[in-house]
């Protein structure tokens, strides 16, 4: 091991806070080094979390993917003409949820594109036609940019937009659109469409009036360390301050699909590498060490066996069923659709974790240390089964499953 990585871990171990320069010699570890540091990172997330990997039942309901705004990292985005553009009823919103709701879903997570026609109303009538059908339905919605679109359309404050959300029945928002809170990354990834500042604000306004939000990172493009140490650090700023991030959820760059990385042949990286990814996850949990205790590893950007992995690397959740995932996919993933509940349990459980079903707030719901959820088949049908990875498990752990 290097004698950097060694003193700062040494200081970890003694209670004190990795600072921002440290996190950037801990995230560009390799080897003996990294090995380290995610023995470190599993020992806080035993420490924090014990045992129990958590995972929650819900929809992802994407309501339309015409946009305008021009990110260049995103393949979701579809202009109105186009054949297979989309904008959902809300009739058809309600019966997305609803069907959710029968498969045991305990949330929905709505985003969708920056419709140029859309009113600002629209969100509120999301929330208002979800709760008269599913009062007990938790909404997890509308990323800082949608709230910057809606309450710019209405002529509302940040604050006083997503209060009339909250009292629609918004319960919390995905802290997407951070991608990485860097104003010259962001030029590059989003033409600054939404500034670095504009998104603290929002999140801020968020958690001053009780909706918690998640808090994430999308990396492996044009970035590197020193960005995600930077963008760790403003985060556990903003926790110090407000305490209502509910989680950090890292999200790798997918590159099949996307014109950042079509666009810009040898400019763009396909993705973080094997080594980064784990870097992530690990050097996360360390940085945010009492203040975010929740690390949360995305199967959709992964898949499930790289996400598997990540159970070792400081990571306490697998993230939700989703039943529909449009924005990886449309970005070339092949993990979008739906890991059911039974399946959860059998990866977590194999893993060496107890796994427990939790709600968007993480409070646990039911845990599933001897017996298993219902099997359900996949609400979509798929080619290959999430579990199919298992097969060359040594037979200790096929028991498990």
């Amino acid at each position: 091991m290097s004698q950097s990585v060694t003193q700062i871990l040494e200081r970890v171990s003694e209670g004190r806070e990795v600072s921002q320069a440290e996190a950037t010699v801990l995230y560009g570890a390799k080897g003996a080094d990294l090995k380290s540091i995610c023995e470190v990172a599993d020992g806080l997330r035993r420490k924090v979390n014990g045992e129990r990997v958590g995972f929650v039942v819900n929809r992802n309901i994407n309501f339309t993917n015409i946009c305008y705004m021009g990110c260049t990292f995103c393949g979701f985005a579809k202009r109105r003409e186009d054949e297979d553009a989309e904008w959902l009823t809300l009739d058809t919103i309600v019966e997305r949820a609803r069907e959710a709701a029968t498969r045991g879903a305990t949330e929905v997570c709505i985003q969708g594109g920056i419709h140029p026609k859309m009113p600002g109303t629209y969100y509120r009538d999301i929330l208002l036609a979800i709760k008269s059908e599913l009062p007990d339905m938790d909404i997890h919605a509308f990323s800082p940019f949608e709230i910057w679109y809606g309450a710019a359309k209405m002529k509302l404050s940040y604050a006083d937009f997503i209060q009339d959300l909250k009292e629609c029945g918004l319960g919390s928002i995905p802290g997407t659109a951070a991608e990485i809170l860097d104003t010259e990354v962001r030029k590059l990834l989003t033409k600054d469409k939404l500034s670095t500042a504009k998104w603290v604000e929002i999140i801020r306004a968020a958690h001053g009036l009780g909706v918690p939000t998640t808090a994430t990172i999308m990396y492996g493009h044009v970035d590197g360390p020193e960005h995600w140490a930077a963008h760790m650090a403003l985060l556990r700023d903003i926790q110090k301050e407000t305490g209502g991030f509910t989680e950090l959820v890292p999200l790798s760059f997918v590159h099949y699909d996307s014109p950042l990385y079509l666009d810009n042949p040898g400019k763009v990286r396909p993705g973080p590498s094997v080594d980064e990814v784990e870097a992530m996850h690990a050097v996360s949990r360390i940085f945010l060490h009492g203040q975010i205790d929740n690390i949360q590893t995305s199967w959709t950007k992964l898949g499930p066996e790289r996400a598997q992995g990540m159970l070792s690397k400081g990571v306490n959740d697998f993230g939700g069923t989703l039943m529909n995932e449009s924005i990886s996919r449309a970005a070339g993933s092949e993990h979008g659709q739906e890991v059911t509940a039974f399946e959860m349990v059998q990866i977590i459980r194999a893993a060496g974790r107890i796994p427990v079903q939790r709600n968007t707030r993480y409070e646990v719901l039911e845990e599933f240390a001897s017996h298993d959820p219902a099997h359900q088949a996949p609400l979509v049908e798929r080619q290959g089964e999430p579990l199919d990875f298992m097969l060359d498990l040594p037979s200790f752990l096929k028991e498990a499953v």
